[in-house]
């Protein structure tokens, strides 16, 4: 295996035994081959575009098939073995299609040559041999490499928010063939400028997507409005359910009600907490415990079970005794886990075996007591801006410091905790994703009644991020972006962070810190063109970091 998606990737360089996620050589083999596939799929999807004849049909295959690809995602061989069948049938169906529309319109068959990812097939018993040939390091030359896993693995972020959209019925073409165009080019020889092209498209394409899926969420939630959220407990039994999919929060509240179970969010699913048609829901507690990372502890304390919506989810350890209380469902897996069917054409997931589970279960163990605020996306903050206008022209906010991204292990990730505490008292935090549990909890107060964290959300919802920054712009009547009072200290850990950062980047935000270290799929020759014309640059020390960002640097 290789591999090198994620921030803890071993010694920023890769993992190349077994992922520092957990993930087992097998599994990683099997992902590399899931997405050799799917650039065979796109090599027909668009060869029939070309023609006139575009083929939609394998559109939610594709997202799909990337999301489980993601860090954290899925870890079930047999659904990817199953997966790569589905994709080779899928291949081959297409090929079939664009072979007769070929004939029929040109008047002669297809002869030229196809690249293997187009015309390989084998059985089962042939995919572990066949996934050591087409890895990453499969591409010798290291610059290529980078700039096409950069695309790839912006790609997988991408995918991650359009199937989170597709599912509450939103979709945007230009999205799916983006997908198409983006994995077969990593079939062909490309210059360097039309590869960092693609890359920097793929940026333009990220926007779009944070749009759609703050369309669909907002137009079928509401939009999110600032929450005071429990972190304690009941005293009935309860479900944990974390990720992303909003339509299974919902689905899963609708179920549950009546039923003497309380739900509780964990991790990515914390900003459920914020939309206004979730809050019907009395048996809705509130957020059970902080990020991704601490699961191992916190789902064994919680007592009940736990429903796993997307990433991320970590390997059980041998003390770890909840793995009959787990559920996945989507493109999560796990082996030994229960996994919830996908919802029939129309209908609902049956969530009832869950059900029934919880309401045999201990209430959860208490973690914590008190409350945390959150639901300072782009339409609340807007709400605010005279507020926060009037704060900065009078001097009582200085500096927006965007702190948003990833939360990981790694003790490295403490500075962002200390970054958090040390900045000035007339600094305000914007942040979006799981990078905020290394701070929302601390009591760093506010200004004029404006509070010093403004929680978006998750990090789909760093687009309100973009979305403010733009409007202040237009507020300040300025010409850049990168001449507001604000900062850019970013975390990431994985592929949706990559998208995020990508979609930054394509709206010209320069001076970004980025860190806990720089992207190991970064050649060195690559990662020289990002820094020089972005000015992206590394974390450095707290001290020096909060005098630059300061000083406007």
């Amino acid at each position: 295996m290789f591999c090198y998606q994620c921030q803890e990737t071993a010694k920023n360089a890769g993992c190349t035994v077994k992922g520092m996620c957990g993930k087992p050589e097998e599994t990683a083999n099997l992902q590399d081959l899931l997405i050799f596939v799917l650039r065979g799929i796109a090599v027909y999807g668009e060869k029939l575009k070309e023609l006139g004849s575009p083929d939609r049909s394998n559109d939610d295959f594709v997202l799909q098939g990337l999301f489980a690809t993601i860090t954290n995602a899925n870890w079930d061989d047999a659904r990817f073995e199953g997966m790569v069948q589905e994709a080779l049938e899928r291949r081959d169906a297409l090929k079939a299609k664009f072979l007769e529309t070929y004939a029929a319109k040109q008047g002669q068959k297809f002869t030229d040559a196809l690249p293997d990812a187009a015309t390989w097939s084998g059985p089962v018993s042939s995919f572990a041999d066949k996934a050591k040939t087409v890895g990453i390091q499969a591409t010798e030359d290291e610059d290529v490499r980078s700039l096409r896993e950069f695309l790839i693995i912006g790609l997988k972020g991408v995918a991650a928010y359009a199937e989170h959209a597709a599912v509450l019925g939103f979709r945007r073409p230009e999205i799916d063939d983006f997908m198409l165009e983006a994995l077969a080019s990593t079939t062909k020889d490309l210059s360097v400028d039309e590869m960092i092209g693609l890359v920097m498209k793929t940026g333009e394409i990220a926007v779009t997507t944070m749009a759609l899926l703050d369309e669909a969420n907002t137009t079928t939630y509401g939009h999110p409005e600032i929450t005071e959220v429990n972190i304690g407990v009941g005293h009935r039994p309860g479900i944990l359910i974390s990720g992303h999919d909003l339509k299974d929060m919902e689905e899963l509240l609708k179920q549950t009600e009546g039923t003497g179970i309380d739900v509780y969010t964990h991790g990515e699913m914390l900003p459920a907490n914020y939309y206004p048609a979730f809050k019907k829901y009395d048996h809705f507690v509130g957020n059970y415990g902080g990020s991704w990372w601490h699961q191992n502890a916190e789902f064994e304390s919680f007592n009940g079970p736990i429903l796993l919506t997307t990433n991320c989810l970590v390997p059980l350890k041998k003390s770890n005794t909840y793995l009959d209380r787990l559920y996945t469902t989507g493109v999560v897996g796990y082996d030994g886990a229960t996994h919830i069917a996908e919802r029939p054409e129309g209908g609902t997931k049956d969530f009832s075996g869950i059900i029934a589970q919880a309401k045999e279960c201990s209430p959860p163990t208490e973690l914590e007591t008190g409350s945390i605020v959150g639901g300072f996306a782009h339409h609340q903050v807007t709400a605010l801006a005279d507020k926060v206008v009037e704060a900065v022209k009078s001097g009582a906010i200085k500096r927006f410091v965007v702190m948003a991204g990833c939360d990981g292990r790694q003790k490295s990730r403490e500075y962002y905790t200390d970054v958090a505490a040390n900045l000035p008292q007339d600094t305000v935090i914007l942040t979006a994703g799981c990078a905020k549990y290394r701070y929302n909890k601390l009591d760093l107060g506010d200004i004029g009644g404006i509070p010093r964290v403004l929680d978006a959300g998750q990090c789909n919802d760093s687009y309100s991020l973009a979305v403010i920054a733009l409007k202040l712009k237009e507020i300040f009547e300025l010409d850049d972006i990168n001449d507001l009072p604000v900062s850019y200290d970013i975390a990431w850990y994985e592929q949706k962070a990559v998208a995020v950062l990508l979609a930054l980047l394509f709206l010209g935000v320069k001076g970004i810190r980025l860190g806990p270290t720089l992207p190991a799929f970064l050649s060195p020759n690559v990662a020289k063109v990002v820094i020089e014309k972005f000015d992206l640059k590394p974390v450095g020390t707290v001290q020096d970091d909060i005098a630059a960002m300061m000083a406007g640097q």
